[in-house]
């Protein structure tokens, strides 16, 4: 008997990278609101350097796509964003947070930026291995 089910087909590294890329920047943008909200970041004129850092990773992402300076821009946001758990987490004040009045928010965000973070460098890390060795994407 035949399944009625079309047959899936895994999705392309390049289309998962840009994918989790741009999860990245959203939840990014999404968590630095919540720090300056929270009094972590001040609420001051140089928040605008962040737009300027969004920008270059949105770029990077959509105007870049399998080039090298694409990957490179992909893989620096994706540390950066990887790091938001270490840095929150290890920090006096994360007990309070936690607790804290749209602590789940903060938490939960911690935790999906890190998780797409590390993803974008593992497929950008992947990326420009294969074109550092010549091999198709």
């Amino acid at each position: 008997m035949k399944s009625t089910c079309p047959q899936l087909e895994p999705m392309k590294p390049n289309v998962l990278l840009t994918i989790a890329s741009l999860l990245s920047i959203l939840l990014m943008t999404l968590h630095v609101t919540d720090d300056i909200q929270r009094g972590l970041s001040p609420a001051a004129a140089h928040n605008v350097f962040g737009v300027v850092i969004f920008v270059v990773w949105l770029f990077g992402t959509l105007a870049l796509p399998e080039r090298r300076p694409g990957y490179v821009i992909m893989l620096l946001g994706g540390l950066f964003a990887a790091a938001m758990p270490v840095l929150h987490m290890t920090g006096a004040g994360y007990g309070a947070i936690a607790k804290s009045s749209g602590g789940f928010f903060f938490v939960w965000t911690l935790f999906a930026v890190g998780t797409t973070g590390t993803f974008s460098v593992i497929l950008s890390a992947r990326a420009l291995w294969l074109l550092r060795s010549g091999k198709p994407r």
